[in-house]
């Protein structure tokens, strides 16, 4: 099915040759056209489309807003979503898109994705492999399609100065997959997996991409009854050593990426949440080589809250990246909403500032407009949002940071534990013996106030 576009911008060689906010250099069209470069304009705008916290050159406690952000468009959901979902067929039609699998309709795609990213402002963008080409009736077919676009989209990057922050391979929706895809059953399925990866690598570096992102939507089960599961993780781990092994012999430095999700697809997925997911990379000795991209509505499906597994990741510095999205906790499945609670994005800011930045990770909505919203400047104002929205919660977070307040609380709580006895039991030196003794000579301990409502109560002075 074709869908006319709605520009009426003129495609002579001198629209080919210029570039105006973000416009189509290759065919001289624009497919957003009723929107200009997004600027900061101040908290007190109500020009949608604009930034009212955001403001990328702006220094905040030693960095630009832009670095301690790192904002990044994804391509799957932005422009490979249609607003389906399990009970109802697509709602959107998009002008640059004429439904169709041929490299032409890839590249339109491409060029009104690159459109998106310059009037934006966003310095990075991820995606799939099946997300930017489609797949091939052979292995073969798909790399070299896959070849065809890369260098498409090196064209592209190098025209706008946009960056790939991380390339992944969709190893969940052809129906080889049906059984997983590192975890399969089928040797032959696993080998198929593994071969999709070395393109990604590939291509990734090529691109040069930042990170490489791991996620194992099928990698789970549905059933203990047919399934070995020890056989199956020591699979993926066996996986991820073939990875590690490829990208040293190939002089590759992009960071490897596990992105945890507790279900969905499977019932049950291996890596089901941060503290999950470190264990099994300890387990396995591949610590080392990776660390975590961390998806806030994984981990309220979870059962966490929005923040548990960023902060969890970051305290055992795991932390690489941020799939920042969210959920609705009446739902049970995964939404990937813009995010816009201020005050989670807070939190995540604040957890991100204590360990000066992403490094070459960033903050990558995952995230896709509603169902009901099917105009295309509704992309926009969905990433609007959601940037001032962790720009404001960056803001936030520097304010609690420099009044000190809430963190020498916290000091203070575990202030037993610095000298003494309690530093003596921090560090392991004391026995249990020793303890009973402490005990005996001391007495009941005094009952010492959590002091949460407090606590929150500061918070709020600051939102």
């Amino acid at each position: 099915m074709s869908f006319a576009p709605t520009s009426s911008s003129g495609t002579d060689s001198s629209n080919k040759k210029q570039r105006i906010h973000g416009q189509n250099e290759i065919e001289g069209k624009e497919y957003f056209p009723s929107v200009p470069k997004i600027t900061y304009k101040g908290p007190d705008s109500t020009d949608p489309l604009s930034f009212r916290y955001y403001n990328p050159e702006e220094e905040i406690m030693g960095k630009k807003m832009k670095d301690w952000l790192r904002f990044s468009v994804c391509y799957w959901h932005t422009f490979r979503g249609k607003g389906a979902d399990p009970f109802g067929f697509p709602t959107m039609k998009r002008s640059w898109d004429d439904e169709s699998d041929s490299m032409e309709n890839a590249k339109r795609r491409a060029n009104a994705a690159f459109e998106l990213f310059t009037k934006l402002g966003v310095e990075y963008y991820t995606f799939h492999d099946r997300d930017v080409v489609p797949e091939g009736s052979t292995l073969a077919e798909s790399n070299a399609n896959l070849d065809e676009m890369a260098d498409y989209l090196k064209g592209l990057q190098d025209k706008t100065g946009v960056k790939l922050l991380w390339a992944t391979q969709n190893l969940f929706s052809h129906p080889r997959y049906m059984n997983g895809g590192f975890t399969n059953p089928d040797a032959h399925v696993m080998a198929y997996a593994c071969a999709q990866v070395k393109k990604v690598l590939d291509v990734n570096h090529k691109l040069g991409g930042e990170n490489v992102v791991f996620w194992g939507g099928r990698e789970g089960y549905q059933s203990v009854l047919n399934t070995d599961i020890k056989r199956e993780i020591d699979h993926m781990a066996q996986v991820f050593k073939m990875a590690i092994k490829y990208k040293e012999e190939q002089n590759m430095t992009a960071q490897f990426l596990i992105e945890p999700k507790p279900r969905e697809p499977t019932k049950h997925q291996y890596d089901y949440d941060a503290q999950t997911t470190i264990a099994f990379l300890k387990a396995y000795g591949l610590d080392n080589d990776f660390k975590l991209n961390i998806e806030p509505n994984h981990t309220t499906l979870a059962g966490h809250d929005f923040e548990h597994d960023i902060l969890f990741a970051s305290k055992y510095g795991m932390l690489g990246s941020v799939d920042s999205n969210t959920g609705d906790p009446l739902l049970g499945w995964d939404t990937d909403q813009f995010p816009m609670d201020i005050k989670k994005a807070a939190l995540v800011m604040g957890i991100i500032m204590d360990q000066d930045g992403l490094g070459s990770g960033g903050l990558n909505f995952d995230c896709k407009v509603r169902r009901e919203s099917t105009d295309d400047v509704d992309l926009f104002h969905g990433h609007i949002g959601a940037m001032d929205t962790f720009a404001r919660g960056l803001r936030i977070a520097a304010k609690i940071r420099q009044d000190g307040t809430l963190s020498d609380m916290v000091k203070e709580r575990y202030s037993s534990f610095d000298s003494g006895f309690g530093k003596e039991l921090e560090e392991g030196t004391v026995t249990l013996e020793e303890c009973e003794e402490y005990i005996q000579e001391h007495g009941e301990p005094q009952q010492r106030s959590g002091k949460q409502e407090l606590y929150e109560m500061i918070l709020n002075r600051f939102l």
